[in-house]
This record gives structure tokens, C-alpha cells and sequence, in this order.
């Protein structure tokens, strides 16, 4: 099972283990186009401060954000698993999880990010800031930046197992899954039950949950139709209807009475 995760706007501050080592981190088939934007963030964060807030779309309140990717390359690093923070995160809890779990997190979630692509929550990485959503001035938009060599990793790194796709939309631009691998991904949705319409911060909420349930009770669905089942014994309601088309990925609906 892989499981592909959103990053977080909020993330830690940086550790106090050594510095980045840029060849450590997980798909090194990413390493160049980790090296460029890494290369521009840095640049952007130590020149022109006014220049760096505009692009990377930062409020007066976050000026200091930009210092903080200027020291990328010397910053502290701590495990991805720990820089990321935010509703999802607090649900997931990667914390408190037993160690058979933690190995079963640090096999299966992959995090996406528009700095390193996608990372291993045991990868270790500084604090910074930078969305997907962003364009920089050399590398242009980085969803586009990033399609080429998430095509050429992504389908390897999926192996031969489930993918659950839980990304936001920004990130999943960055790599959709394709024929065979398409055919066994599931995107989530969370739903109020009483009005079916889509819901904001329990949405995440739910989905933080719904992969801490599956990793502590060491289930790793082969495929759609075993997740819903799996969910299903683990008390969520699920809806789901297989794809029209083979190739296509299945979309369930998790169903949630709780808003707030």
C-alpha cells in the first residue's frame, strides 16, 4: 500500500540534527529537480525580500518565513514526519503509533511538496515554505516543474499494491496515476452524511484518522475493493462504485455526521 499524503502549510521549526543531505532522501530519481527549486528557493529567500513574500504568496504576518528558506542548506533537519504539522498531522498522530506501525508509516506514506516532490515521513528535512501552487521566476509553475520526473518515479515507487490517493488538488496535478497503476488508486472524499456536501476541516481530519486506523491495525488493502471492505471493519461508512473504465481510479466517499 502507498499512501499519498498532502504536506502542510504549518510545519515545525527546523531541528537540531546535521543539515540536509540532499542524496539521503528517498526516489532519488527526484535529486535534480529537488536541486532546482531548492537551488531558486534559496536564492529568493537571501535576495530581494519584498520580491520573495510576492511569489511564494505570503501575508506581511510570514515575512519570516523567507530567512527560513534562505538557510535551507544549513538549517537543522528533523524526520519529514515531525516538520509536518496541521490538522491531518494531529489526527494521524505518527507519534504515538506503535513501532510495527511506525514501520508500516515509514514503508507506505509518501508526502508531497513543492520543494521535494514527495519524501518519506522517516526522510529527513528542514522547515520550509513553499506550495505547490507556486511559480517561481526561473522554474516557472512548480506543478509543471514537477509532472516530468513524478512520471518517470512515481509508477516504481507505487509497486503493485493499493494506492490511496488522498493529496489536494494542487498536488495531485503534479503526478496522476496512469493505466494499471490508476486502476488500483482510490481517491477519498469526506462527506456530511445528513447533507452529502463536501466538508473543509474535518475532511482532513477524517482522512488523518481514517490512515492512522489502517497502520495500526496493520492493513494494507491490495487493491479498491479490499479497502472498502477494510474500512468498513474499522467503522467507517463508505460508499464506493467501481470505475465505468478499466485504467480509471475508484472514488469513494467516507461518510462523517461530525463538521466541526
Amino acid at each position: 500500500m502507498l499512501v499519498l499524503l498532502p504536506p502542510s502549510e504549518g510545519k515545525a521549526p527546523s531541528g537540531r540534527g546535521a543539515p540536509l543531505k540532499p542524496e539521503s532522501l528517498s526516489l532519488p530519481g527526484l535529486a535534480a529537480a529537488r536541486e532546482a527549486v531548492l537551488a531558486e528557493l534559496v536564492d529568493l529567500g537571501a535576495g530581494d525580500e519584498e520580491k520573495a513574500r510576492e511569489v511564494l504568496g505570503l501575508s506581511e504576518g510570514l515575512r519570516g518565513e523567507v530567512a527560513k528558506n534562505a538557510a535551507l542548506r544549513t538549517a537543522g533537519t528533523r524526520p519529514a514526519g515531525e516538520i509536518y504539522t496541521g490538522v491531518l498531522y494531529d489526527a494521524l498522530d505518527l507519534a504515538s503509533l506503535d513501532a510495527a506501525a511506525k514501520r508500516r508509516a515509514a514503508r507506505s506514506l509518501l508526502v508531497f511538496s513543492g520543494l521535494w516532490g514527495a519524501v518519506r515521513v522517516t526522510d529527513r528535512i528542514p522547515s520550509y515554505r513553499c506550495s505547490m501552487g507556486v511559480k517561481l521566476p526561473g522554474l516557472g509553475a512548480l506543478g509543471a516543474h514537477w509532472r516530468g520526473p513524478m512520471a518517470e518515479v512515481l509508477p516504481q515507487a507505487a509497486g503493485t499494491g493499493l494506492v490511496l490517493d488522498l493529496r489536494s488538488a494542487a498536488y495531485a496535478a503534479a503526478w496522476k496515476p496512469k493505466g494499471e497503476v490508476a486502476g488500483r488508486t482510490a481517491t477519498v472524499r469526506v462527506l456530511h452524511a445528513p447533507t452529502r456536501k463536501v466538508v473543509s476541516h474535518f475532511n482532513k481530519a477524517t482522512k488523518g484518522r481514517m490512515v492512522r486506523s489502517l497502520l495500526a491495525a496493520g492493513i494494507a488493502p491490495a487493491g479498491p475493493a479490499e479497502l472498502v471492505e477494510a474500512l468498513r471493519e474499522l467503522g467507517y461508512e463508505v460508499e464506493a462504485e467501481a470505475p465505468a473504465k478499466a485504467g480509471q481510479p475508484w472514488a469513494l466517499d467516507v461518510l462523517v455526521t461530525e463538521v466541526h
